[in-house]
C-alpha cells in the first residue's frame, strides 16, 4: 500500500514538473523580444531596387512599404511569417529563424509574373436621343448600393436569392459555413482579420490591392473558393472582381457576423 502511494506521489510530481516546463517554454516564446528585420527588395531580373513593395507580418498584423532604394524595416520575432508583395510580381513568404535576426540585411528578390489578358466584350446601348425612351432602354442596376462604416467607398450587394444545392451535403458544407467553423477553431485568424481594418497604414496598403493574397492566407482558401464565398454571401460579380482587399475583408467579416447571428438565433453583435 505504501509503495502504491509513493508511486502515485512521484508520478504527480513528475506531471507537475512537466506542466511547469511546458508553461515556461510557452511563456518564453510569447515573451521573445521584437527585433527589427532589415533588408532590401529588388527586381529578380535586373537587381534594381523595388520601391513601394508591401512587407507584411502575418503574426503581429503589422506592415510597411519599401523606400525608394528598396530598403525596409519591420519588427519581427522568431517563427513570424513575413509576406512580401508588389504589383506585377510574384509574392514571397518567409519564416523568420534565429539566423535571419543576427543583424545581416536581407535581399529579397521578386520576379515579374506573366498574366494572361482575358477577352473583354463591350456591349453598346442603342440610344435614340429621346430621354424618356433612352431611360427605358438603359439596363437597370439589379444590385443595391450599400456603405460600410469606416470606408469612404460604397459597393454593390446583390438581391437576396434562394440558393439551390445538388445534395444535402452541399447545403451543409457551403463556403460561409466553412469560414464560420474556421473562425470557431482558429479565433486568432478572426482577430487578425479584424486588426487589419484598424491599422491605418495596413488599410492604405490593402485598399490599393485587389489580389486577395493576405485574405487567402488567413482564410486558408483558394481564389476561386473566396469568390464562391462572396457569391454565397450574395455579393455581385462586379464587387467580387473590383473591390479592394480591405473592402473584401469588411464584407467577409460582415457576412460572418450575420451568419453567426443566424446560427445562434440572436442579432445582438458582440465586439
Amino acid at each position: 500500500m505504501i509503495k502504491k502511494i509513493l508511486f502515485i506521489t512521484v508520478l504527480c510530481i513528475g506531471l507537475v514538473g512537466f506542466s511547469q516546463e511546458k508553461s515556461t517554454d510557452s511563456t518564453e516564446v510569447i515573451n521573445l523580444p521584437s527585433i527589427d528585420l532589415k533588408g532590401f527588395i529588388v527586381n529578380g531580373f535586373d537587381k534594381k531596387p523595388l520601391k513601394g513593395a508591401h512587407i507584411y507580418n502575418m503574426n503581429s498584423v503589422r506592415g510597411t512599404v519599401s523606400n525608394n532604394d528598396g530598403s525596409f524595416i519591420i519588427p519581427t520575432r522568431v517563427n513570424d511569417t513575413i509576406f512580401f508583395s508588389h504589383i506585377g510580381f510574384q509574392s514571397v513568404k518567409i519564416k523568420i529563424t534565429n539566423d535571419l535576426l543576427k543583424g545581416n540585411e536581407l535581399e529579397i528578390a521578386l520576379f515579374e509574373k506573366a498574366e494572361q489578358i482575358t477577352e473583354v466584350r463591350v456591349k453598346s446601348i442603342q440610344l435614340v436621343g429621346v430621354l424618356e425612351i433612352d431611360a427605358r432602354n438603359v439596363p437597370k442596376d439589379k444590385y443595391t448600393r450599400i456603405h460600410i462604416n469606416g470606408l469612404p467607398q460604397t459597393y454593390e450587394i446583390g438581391r437576396p436569392r434562394q440558393k439551390t444545392y445538388d445534395s444535402p451535403v452541399d447545403a451543409i458544407f457551403h463556403p460561409i459555413d466553412f469560414v464560420y467553423n474556421l473562425f470557431g477553431k482558429k479565433p486568432k485568424q478572426l482577430k487578425r482579420l479584424k486588426q487589419l481594418k484598424k491599422d491605418n497604414e495596413i488599410r492604405d496598403m490593402l485598399n490599393a490591392k485587389v489580389n486577395r493574397e493576405i485574405m487567402l492566407e488567413y482564410l486558408e482558401l483558394s481564389r476561386s473558393e473566396l469568390d464562391e464565398l462572396l457569391d454565397d454571401c450574395n455579393y455581385s460579380d462586379y464587387f467580387i472582381r473590383k473591390a479592394s482587399d480591405i473592402q473584401v475583408i469588411e464584407a467577409v467579416l460582415e457576412c460572418y457576423e450575420n451568419h453567426k447571428a443566424i446560427k445562434k438565433g440572436s442579432t445582438i453583435r458582440k465586439e
